[in-house]
């Protein structure tokens, strides 16, 4: 059994990351392999295990590290399927590894999640692995479904401690339950899209464009809207809804970036954000789109980085599509980093 999933490490002590995202992947059954290999000090190891991994079928790789992270970087400059950075929290709060990470130079992408959140690496490697494969697709949902009690039940443990004078209560209050899209909406795209992108706002426009550019010159199809989960929530459900369908989400953001957080809510789909330089030069979109809680991982690139983000979703969608896997050969055989 060849694994789906190589796991470099960048040095032995970050294995308390890493074990996060072993329990997930024995949880969810995909089979993985993990190396200890450093970007600067065993550069050529790091080298041969990623080329050879490619060749046997590795699906997606996952490098974590911390200080300067540029094990992530070095897997990406090696292959052409798709990369999770989990940035290491060893100095300045992690900070260092994320953006030696998430900054990546286009044309080598990598799927940035939060520091330390070694689970949300795993289960961002099943939603894309499940895009081709429904066993780890129906696994991963019920995962999620699995959170979603586990949240339940810390919320009942909560309010049965309350006994404050005042608490009251709602009369209406109902049992809740996870629910499913195809149950509650009576509306669908007929000609589903790869991809969907969505915006939260015009001035993120810029961004978007790039991002869409990439794809067509890929050709893979795709379907955009600019909308706000904040000013315009029915609107932004109505999208995704009839774009539930597609493979995966591409979100586009800048400030608090609330338009990934609403669009992991709604879907099971692996979706990728490209934080937007609409004030501190995007820190705060940054910081707000990567750093998910365990069970919605947000595959982060960097700051105005939409053509990454496209050539990241390719990746992904190419593992299970020799056509696309040859269109990004090609297209990554003679990209022009000037774009």
């Amino acid at each position: 059994m060849e694994p789906k999933v190589m796991i470099l490490l960048g040095s032995a002590s970050d294995i308390n990351i890493a074990e996060k995202a072993l329990d997930a992947l024995e949880k969810l059954k995909i089979p993985y392999d993990i190396r200890v290999a450093s970007a600067h000090r065993t550069h050529q190891k790091v080298k041969n295990i990623v080329s050879q991994a490619t060749e046997k079928g590795t699906e997606v790789f996952m490098g974590i590290a911390g200080l300067s992270a540029h094990l992530p970087g070095i897997i990406a400059a090696n292959t052409y399927k798709p990369v999770i950075g989990v940035p290491v929290d060893v100095k300045l709060g992690g900070m260092d590894a994320l953006f030696a990470t998430v900054q990546m130079p286009l044309g080598a992408p990598v799927a940035t999640v939060g520091v330390d959140r070694g689970e949300n690496a795993a289960i961002l490697a099943a939603q894309i692995i499940g895009i081709h494969d429904a066993n780890v697709k129906e696994r991963l949902s019920l995962m999620r479904k699995d959170f979603f009690t586990r949240v339940k039940e810390d919320e009942d443990k909560l309010l049965d401690r309350l006994q404050g004078e005042y608490y009251s209560p709602p009369s209406w209050k109902k049992d809740e339950k996870m629910d499913d899209p195809d149950e509650t909406s009576t509306i669908r795209n007929e000609n589903p899209p790869k991809v969907a992108v969505v915006s939260g706002s015009y001035s993120d426009m810029k961004v978007a464009k790039k991002t869409t550019m990439f794809l067509d010159k890929l050709n893979i199809s795709h379907e955009s809207a600019v909308v706000s989960p904040i000013r315009s929530p029915d609107k932004f459900e109505k999208f995704l809804d009839i774009n539930r369908d597609a493979e995966l989400f591409i979100a586009i953001s800048g400030l608090s970036a609330h338009v990934t957080g609403a669009v992991v809510a709604h879907t099971e789909k692996p979706v990728l954000g490209v934080p937007c330089s609409m004030r501190l030069d995007g820190l705060d979109a940054l910081l707000s789109m990567v750093n998910m809680p365990p069970g919605v991982p947000v595959a982060t690139t960097g700051i105005d980085a939409g053509g990454n983000a496209a050539i990241l979703a390719v990746e992904m969608l190419a593992i299970g599509d020799d056509f696309i896997k040859e269109e990004l050969l090609d297209f990554k055989g003679h990209i022009n980093c000037k774009w």
